[in-house]
């Protein structure tokens, strides 16, 4: 008889049974970074900006890179869950993989890993993961200041946002989130 197999999870269980705001970060597998090219990172930053659309979440601050991204969504106000989350990254990964792929000349590769989300309770933990995102670029050392990196919100944050609120989102430390980063992106873009 076969010895039998332990059925081992890959990742929890993703929580998405109430509407709320999400702090939300996936990775490519083995965290290669198959969208090192400007190129790949406006597919990947269109992609993700196109499918929030699609589905009716409304971004609030993301961050993409050659190899992982970020962002803090709400999910939509016409469902009663955010289960819609799983599926609108099924289709912004299964896509853009299927670009890169055709790009690179390696069909079926796996592209991406998988994704993780907080659902974001409390106010003080909310604005520093708002403020996260925005300044993921400067601590990955990519730009100096924030608003230089073309494919994240924080350009668009200080925009469309008053003085006084971005003042008050940029004054919240990130340094002490517990925020899964382990990420080394491309320092070519």
């Amino acid at each position: 008889m076969p010895p039998l197999k332990t059925p081992w999870p890959h990742a929890p269980t993703h929580q998405l049974s109430d509407r709320a705001t999400y702090f939300v970060t996936a990775g490519t597998y083995l965290k290669q970074h198959h969208f090192r090219r400007r190129e790949g990172l406006a597919v990947l930053h269109r992609g993700l900006l196109t499918v929030a659309r699609d589905f009716d979440w409304q971004l609030e601050a993301w961050a993409v890179f050659s190899n992982h991204y970020h962002f803090v969504g709400k999910s939509p106000p016409t469902e009663t869950d955010a289960t819609s989350l799983s599926q609108m990254l099924g289709e912004l990964h299964t896509e853009t993989a299927k670009w890169i792929n055709r790009l690179d000349a390696t069909p079926g590769r796996k592209v991406w890993h998988n994704f993780r989300e907080t659902k974001l309770t409390y106010q003080k933990s909310y604005l520093a993961r708002l403020n996260y995102p925005h300044q993921n670029a400067v601590k990955h050392r990519l730009v100096l200041v924030a608003n230089q990196y073309p494919w994240c919100s924080a350009a668009w944050f200080e925009r469309t946002a008053s003085t006084a609120m971005v003042k008050s989102i940029y004054r919240f430390n990130t340094d002490r989130l517990d925020v899964a980063d382990e990420f080394d992106p491309a320092p070519e873009w």
